[in-house]
């Protein structure tokens, strides 16, 4: 071998497994395919979306029975403007990333908010954009918008 030789070989990254979901977060996303948000009463009492498999305070595993519903409406708590998303994101054209507290929720749920940079602001009302077809993931909500806009 020489000193400018370069050795290579092929090489393929894959992930070849399938994650199932717990009872809770399956509930989750249950919940979304039927258009509704869940959360979990937290042992702290807290009400936390998404609901997590275990306690973040006693790391006791959450049933589902502690799950309860919450507004598919709330408030933005914070947000970070995307003037060029990229491919695979929730939408096409300039958006924000917002942290949004939903009504009923002590905590807030991370999602793409769709509305003009100088509309937003910490604080606003927003709701849940349902997907036209909700089959129990994430994307089922499309996005948040304005609370005051048409569907």
């Amino acid at each position: 071998m020489t000193d400018t030789e370069v050795l290579s070989a092929p090489h393929s990254m894959e992930f070849p497994y399938t994650r199932s979901t717990g009872p809770v977060v399956g509930a989750f996303l249950t919940g979304l395919r039927d258009r509704k948000v869940l959360g979990a009463r937290a042992s702290d009492g807290r009400v936390v979306v998404p609901p997590m498999e275990y306690d973040a305070v006693t790391a006791a595993a959450v049933s589902a029975d502690a799950l309860v519903p919450v507004a598919d409406e709330g408030v933005v708590t914070s947000w970070a403007w995307n003037p060029t998303p990229r491919s695979g994101q929730p939408l096409d054209r300039p958006f924000a990333w917002a942290l949004v507290q939903l009504d009923g929720a002590d905590t807030g749920l991370l999602h793409a908010l769709d509305a003009p940079r100088d509309g937003i602001t910490t604080g606003m009302r927003v709701k849940v954009r349902w997907a036209a077809e909700t089959t129990g993931v994430i994307q089922d909500i499309a996005c948040f918008e304005p609370a005051g806009s048409a569907a």
